[in-house]
């Protein structure tokens, strides 16, 4: 088994809608199928990567970055995932 690790990635919101509800909902869904724990940090405010909630109260808009870190022996996996999934604007157009 690998050793747990931290990993960090800054990705850029493209989508028209920023993280609204229903790509959170995708964002939480992908997070919460690995161990590692996820925050996902804009601005100064950092909330848990697998809670709804969290994610929302970031209002992160088009055009904004957020910071996603993953800590757990699959954390690279988690964030290459969640990487694809905001490179993709949330399946978008």
């Amino acid at each position: 088994m690998a050793a747990p690790q931290d990993v960090s990635q800054t990705y850029k919101i493209n989508n028209e809608l920023g993280l609204h509800a229903r790509a959170a909902a995708q964002f939480v869904k992908i997070a919460s199928r690995y161990q590692s724990e996820v925050k996902v940090q804009k601005d100064s405010r950092e909330v848990n990567g697998k809670s709804i909630m969290g994610i929302l109260m970031l209002a992160a808009a088009k055009g904004s970055s957020i910071r996603i870190t993953a800590s757990g022996s699959d954390a690279e996996e988690v964030i290459k995932e969640l990487g694809r999934l905001i490179e993709s604007k949330f399946g978008e157009s």
